[in-house]
């Protein structure tokens, strides 16, 4: 049986420093080759699969300032739609623009749902209820407009993350530094907390961290890393006291949360969004309110059982349960619709 997945073209897949939507469809698509799947990856031509890959984007219009993203776009998608018929199931990861092609075409098309970026885009979701087959990546997440097939959480691959046990003193925030996800706030809780602060990630909001951020780099108490890929970024997280995510939106999953418990280091995040299905409040980390509360919960972190972090990780937030967990979606998917051949 063959599948498309069809990832974004902001960023290759799989990205080399950020582009979360096409992390995880990478992983997906990675994942059911080693099961024994027919897969082919619609993505960006500089793009990395162990299935076929097909692209009509040389690169992404992120790397690649002088692409016209919108045309990138409609470029991308109807290229897979004009083939539509060469796979019996599509798996979505583009956001809502393909359902607009999903009465046009007989496959059926399981669409994760990575977030919502505005509470405008729901009105196309839920035209396309009907057939949609929408996946929520937490249950937190979920839309009462719309229905679902499942949830199914991002998954990592264990293989990419080390265990250590043995951290060092210093806390870490990674991210995209925009006042969403709090970075003003980590460096706050840090301080109060009298641990250096090493930060990663791309600037996102170029203003936010001029005013918020920047400031207080100093090279020894708070360190800005700039974008760190993955063997950075294993390091950066396995030695670490602690990942703070003090966020300040409804976050639909976090994946830096996942990856730092997957090398057995704890969180400490707000309670918002998807926190409280990701952390185990007291056994793999901690959920806070503010800067104070967030503060003195670093205090606790030794008592934390990094092994019991990782467990956490690996049972609920692997590769290998994500794609089980889809594979569960597309039998289910398919016993209700007609394939073509």
């Amino acid at each position: 049986m063959k599948i498309a997945i069809l990832s974004p073209v902001a960023w290759r897949t799989p990205p080399l420093h950020y582009g979360p939507w096409e992390q995880m469809a990478s992983n997906v698509a990675e994942g059911l080759v080693q099961l024994g799947w027919d897969v082919t990856l619609f993505a960006t031509s500089n793009s990395s699969t162990a299935g076929a890959l097909k692209s009509i984007c040389p690169e992404g219009y992120e790397e690649n300032r002088d692409l016209d993203a919108k045309v990138m776009e409609c470029m991308h998608i109807s290229y897979l739609m004009e083939q539509a018929e060469d796979y019996a199931i599509i798996h979505n990861h583009f956001d809502f623009l393909p359902l607009t092609y999903s009465r046009l075409i007989r496959t059926p098309m399981v669409t994760t749902i990575h977030g919502f970026s505005s509470r405008k885009i729901v009105p196309v979701y839920k035209r396309y209820n009907d057939i949609g087959h929408y996946v929520s990546i937490s249950d937190a997440d979920r839309s009462a407009e719309l229905q679902y097939a499942a949830t199914v959480y991002n998954g990592i691959d264990p293989d990419a993350f080390t265990f250590c046990d043995a951290p060092e003193d210093y806390l870490v925030f990674l991210g995209r530094f925009h006042p969403d996800k709090g970075a003003a706030d980590a460096i706050a809780i840090a301080k109060a907390a009298g641990l250096p602060l090493y930060m990663a990630g791309i600037i996102q909001d170029e203003a936010y961290y001029k005013e918020r951020v920047e400031p207080h780099i100093d090279g020894d108490m708070v360190r800005y890393l700039g974008s760190v890929g993955p063997k950075d970024r294993n390091s950066l997280l396995g030695n670490a006291l602690a990942l703070l995510h003090p966020i300040h939106f409804e976050e639909p999953f976090g994946l830096s949360v996942a990856e730092a418990m997957m090398c057995g280091t704890p969180v400490i995040a707000y309670r918002r969004g998807s926190m409280p299905e990701l952390i185990r409040d007291g056994q793999t980390g901690f959920l806070t309110g503010n800067v104070g509360q967030a503060a003195e919960r670093v205090a606790d972190l030794r008592r934390i059982n990094r092994s019991a972090c990782r467990e956490w990780s690996m049972a609920r937030f692997s590769v290998q349960r994500m794609v089980r967990d889809y594979v569960g979606v597309y039998e289910k998917v398919l016993m209700k619709t007609t394939t073509p051949p």
